[in-house]
């Protein structure tokens, strides 16, 4: 397995191992075809993108059966790290951009991972509801907050309360001061020690 997940995460089942360590050919080989990652970011692939992404599981333990929409997925950021790692979890991946759902689609049938939804379609058009909604910094926050809040169902069955987990960098505390809702931030440079995650955070956002 490629040892840097395997060092934040370790006592991963052989299944969960194998299916992060066959991440980076599968993008590479889907990348070559429709671009979904920067191609100079491929050489950080595990850092930039699957641990970022997992910086979300520093901060919960999806519990089984929670649901979990990840908007603006692109190729599957942060839904497929963290689908994997969840595997009793259910992960709905959106994106409006139908190449990209594609990649989605074709890396999770090749991992053989059973419990991501690709859906081609902008989040405005969801009606279902879901305990929690992440995402990777897709717009500023007061304006996704807007058109999200109304998917996050009532009724907790995980250690925090329902709502929003954005990933997100740099200084952004004029965007949260204008939010209706309670938040928390976590620096993801307290879970992971690589300088790439020094200005990371993730931004919990829920109702009191």
């Amino acid at each position: 397995m490629n040892s840097i997940v395997s060092h934040y995460f370790p006592g991963l089942s052989p299944q969960i191992t194998e299916r992060f360590d066959h991440l980076q050919s599968l993008y590479l080989e889907w990348n070559a075809k429709i671009n979904v990652i920067s191609r100079k970011d491929m050489d950080n692939f595990y850092v930039h993108h699957v641990l970022h992404s997992l910086g979300i599981a520093k901060v919960i333990s999806f519990n089984p059966g929670t649901l979990v929409l990840d908007i603006g997925t692109g190729g599957g950021f942060p839904g497929i790290p963290l689908a994997i790692l969840f595997p009793e979890s259910e992960f709905m991946l959106v994106d409006s951009i139908g190449k990209k759902i594609k990649v989605v689609e074709e890396i999770s049938k090749e991992l053989g991972v059973q419990n991501v939804i690709p859906l081609n379609c902008r989040a405005e058009s969801i009606k279902k509801s879901f305990h929690f909604i992440v995402s990777r910094a897709v717009t500023a926050l007061p304006e996704f907050v807007g058109y999200t809040a109304n998917l996050i169902r009532p009724g907790s069955i995980n250690s925090k309360k329902n709502g929003i987990f954005y990933l997100k960098g740099g200084n952004f505390t004029d965007e949260l001061k204008d939010l209706k809702l309670k938040h928390k931030i976590y620096d993801l440079s307290d879970y992971f020690l690589e300088p790439f995650f020094e200005t990371k955070k993730v931004v919990h956002i829920y109702r009191g």
